[in-house]
């Protein structure tokens, strides 16, 4: 396998959950503090609260990532409650909610800082996200500036994935051909596919997806399941 001279890294999904989708990652924490719902009620929630932000530029630029995920709690409890599948005020399961997740995230993300860390003393790194406009803020709030020798924001960029373009950005701020460029994300369809028409190789961490659909493995270059195992193989 012939060695990479780059890497470009997705954010959420990747950096934050070790491969688990950010629907399901909010799902288990539902059920943790025993929301009231089924996961049928909370799908319809999740999927409204992802259109709303999508639609209206609710999240602003100097939101940090705690303040992101409580925006994004906070639509979909009031979805639920105003379905009156909640028992108490929407105020109390968000703040449980975004409790327990935060929590976990502090966790993930500082393990993931050390092999990125470790990545960029020997390679050039480059981040790639569809985001809101405050991934900076993001970064900082978990210690991660520096990291990356530069970042591409969809929000800023005007591209989002899945275009490859957004890919083709990433390799041209690395300076380098797209086959010396690995790609890392959670996302098959939205990191892996478009890297790959992008020329990039690929790596793909493997987690709990949204659904169980299957996708070809031997696309990638590697299939991990969470990212400390790059360390073994660059």
């Amino acid at each position: 396998m012939m060695k990479p001279k780059g890497f470009i890294f997705d954010y959420g999904g990747t950096i934050d959950t070790r491969g688990c989708h950010w629907g399901k990652m909010i799902w288990h924490a539902y059920q943790r503090v025993g929301m009231p719902v089924s996961e049928a009620e909370f799908r319809d929630a999740y999927v409204y609260a992802e259109r709303t932000l999508g639609r209206n530029p609710i999240i602003q630029s100097s939101y940090t990532f705690h303040k992101t995920l409580e925006v994004k709690l906070r639509i979909q409890m009031e979805y639920l409650s105003d379905r009156h599948l909640l028992d108490t005020a929407p105020a109390r399961w968000v703040e449980s909610v975004l409790a327990d997740l935060y929590e976990k995230v502090c966790v993930t993300v500082a393990e993931s800082r050390e092999v990125l860390a470790s990545l960029a003393a020997r390679y050039p790194l480059v981040l790639v996200s569809n985001f809101y406009g405050n991934i900076d803020v993001v970064l900082d709030e978990f210690q991660l500036t520096g990291l990356f020798r530069s970042v591409i924001e969809s929000a800023v960029v005007g591209v989002r994935k899945p275009d490859p373009a957004i890919f083709s950005l990433g390799v041209k701020a690395l300076g380098l051909p797209a086959g010396d460029v690995v790609v890392v994300g959670d996302s098959y369809t939205k990191d892996i596919l478009p890297a790959s028409k992008a020329g990039c190789r690929t790596v793909w961490i493997k987690g709990e997806g949204w659904t169980d659909e299957s996708y070809d493995e031997t696309l990638p270059e590697r299939v991990i399941s969470q990212l400390p195992s790059l360390l073994d193989i660059y």
